[in-house]
């Protein structure tokens, strides 16, 4: 790899695409959303031992009521922790609403995590601090639902430095020198300049304030906007958002050094930095899942439920995939990862013969560690095709 490991982490975003009641006589419960935010998570907890945290949007709230939430964890095994706070909040919910605790309507005006677009994350920090601080998703919280943005990635910037510098000269006042720090304001800057010039458009054309919300809410164009966020960005990312209008995203770095799968039906839009979480989770055949291109934005709309993925990035740049993410971080149940892993070691098989002096009798082969496991399939079928060669 070309930079040093910083945060190799995983991602999850859910849109349900129904209300709540539909799961609820369809699945038998209004919260099939968040079970399968736990399952897509579950199955990438590969991707984190040091902290972990969800997120969650309610479309169409009354003022007065709480739209989002959030939970942040560093405890072990972060991830069962966190559902396990999650179903202690459940059994007070259930004592509050003994004869309602299962209804759709209920539990979405009272119960935090009851909402219609959920991200999960889990932390690997293999350099920086600790701490729950450094978990995601971070926040940027507005009375302005259309401005408010709850972010979770799995990146490392490598030109932070110049992104702070650049914050400055807006006039902000960054609280921590970190790409994710640098990345939450850049776009909370661009967000808020594509939601002033429609304020403005639409002030011109005599609304009211009330109204301004709600048409704001239609037309903010939310790749538009993280084109100009990230123009300055260097290194590898997949970063989801959600917006509090519901607008729900997920943007893949230009060279797709960090991975990303997404897949929709009529019932529900996913991302996820696995495609075999995904498959495992929904039942899906591996083609089902589709990979995000790099410079794309995959983003649902929160009013209309549009579905679009389009580039942000105008050129086409190599393809660079994480050897870290390939090699060893990624599960190998995924199709490719386990085809790139024999592939790898069978590449091995004639500097290995080299180094071995070509001695096979006096040769014990094994791996270290499990991850590696693929790989020495494939030594052991590339010594295998050598032998039969050579007799």
């Amino acid at each position: 790899m070309s930079d040093p490991i910083k945060h190799e982490c995983g991602i999850g975003v859910i849109r349900l695409l129904k209300p709540l009641e539909y799961y609820q006589e369809k699945y038998g419960s209004a919260l099939w959303g968040l079970n399968k935010l736990y399952l897509l998570m579950e199955k990438q907890r590969n991707r984190g031992q040091d902290g972990a945290g969800i997120g969650c949007i309610k479309l169409d709230m009354k003022p007065g009521k709480p739209y989002h939430a959030r939970m942040r964890t560093t405890v072990a095994n972060p991830w069962t922790h966190l559902f396990g706070k999650l179903r202690e909040r459940m059994d007070e919910f259930k004592e509050r609403f003994p004869e309602d605790y299962q209804d759709p309507r209920t539990l979405k005006q009272n119960f935090d995590y009851a909402g219609e677009v959920l991200m999960g994350h889990l932390r690997y920090g293999t350099h920086g601090s600790y701490g729950v601080n450094y978990c995601h998703p971070v926040i940027r919280t507005s009375n302005y639902a259309n401005k408010a943005l709850m972010l979770a990635g799995n990146f490392n910037l490598t030109n932070v430095d110049y992104l702070f510098k650049k914050l400055v000269e807006l006039g902000q006042h960054p609280r921590h020198l970190t790409d994710t720090e640098t990345m939450l304001e850049r776009i909370a800057h661009f967000l808020d300049i594509e939601y002033d010039q429609l304020v403005r458009k639409y002030k011109k054309e005599g609304f009211t304030p009330n109204e301004i919300s709600q048409l704001v809410a239609d037309d903010l164009n939310i790749t538009r906007v993280l084109k100009q966020a990230a123009k300055a960005w260097d290194g590898g990312y997949a970063i989801g958002g959600i917006l509090g209008n519901g607008d729900m995203f997920v943007l893949r770095d230009p060279n797709g050094i960090r991975p990303c799968y997404y897949y929709a039906n009529d019932e529900i839009a996913i991302a996820a930095s696995e495609r075999a979480a995904i498959c495992t989770v929904y039942n899906l055949k591996p083609e089902e899942v589709q990979e995000e291109p790099p410079g794309h934005v995959y983003a649902v709309k929160g009013s209309n439920k549009k579905i679009t993925c389009k580039p942000f990035f105008k050129e086409e740049l190599e393809k660079k995939s994480c050897s870290f993410e390939r090699i060893y971080f990624s599960r190998g149940s995924d199709v490719d990862i386990y085809q790139e892993r024999k592939d790898l070691g069978k590449e091995l098989v004639p500097r290995l013969l080299e180094k071995l002096d070509y001695d096979l009798d006096n040769s014990v082969f094994s791996f270290i560690p499990n991850t590696a496991e693929s790989a020495f399939l494939g030594l052991v079928k590339g010594l295998e095709t050598w032998l039969n060669e050579h007799k």
